[in-house]
């Protein structure tokens, strides 16, 4: 009798400790998930967005500007173009629609924008500079029709020396699978 009573008592022990620990992974993992933002001007970013949070189950939010990008805005060629005068000002800083993002409980942030002439557009930057971001691992993802990543990253970089950046990724045409994969921060 005292064996079956030994015995009980340490099993339910030991389910109690598994339940404990359960919940505790639980709690930790809702902790400890990314947040996700992006800029998109024309959807491919979102997308990409969409994906990240959705492997990661990360907190999407989207950086909206104050006023949207119409296509004339857009228009690269046209040197008169907002986005071309803006990417021409190294000191432009486009208004965004909502600052009241809390992102004192995240610890990995991925930051997804497309790139413009070879960086990050200036949204990014006003972003950045509307929150504080010591302390986060700042992952930058990329969509562009033929530019890389690495350029944009330096320049974040060199802009933000006191933050901690990881190398990023373009994520062009890139799989869920490879997507899953590399975004396991």
């Amino acid at each position: 009798m005292n064996r079956i009573m030994l015995t009980l008592a340490v099993v339910m022990t030991m389910s109690f400790a598994a339940c404990a620990q359960d919940k505790g992974d639980s709690n930790m993992q809702t902790e400890n998930k990314p947040l996700v933002v992006y800029f998109s001007a024309t959807g491919t970013t979102a997308e990409a967005a969409r994906t990240i949070a959705d492997v990661t189950g990360g907190t999407l939010y989207e950086i909206v500007p104050q006023h949207a990008y119409t296509s004339d805005d857009l228009d690269w060629n046209d040197r008169q173009s907002r986005s071309s005068l803006e990417m021409n000002d190294p000191q432009a800083r486009p208004a965004l629609k909502d600052t009241k993002l809390d992102v004192t409980t995240y610890d990995v942030i991925f930051i997804g924008y497309p790139i413009w002439w070879d960086q990050a557009p200036r949204i990014i930057n006003t972003f950045i500079e509307s929150h504080d971001l010591k302390g986060k691992t700042l992952v930058p993802f990329v969509t562009s029709g033929g530019s890389g990543i690495s350029n944009s990253v330096k320049e974040l970089r060199k802009a933000y020396p006191d933050l901690e950046w990881q190398e990023g990724k373009l994520l062009n045409g890139v799989s869920r699978n490879a997507i899953q994969n590399w975004a396991e921060y």
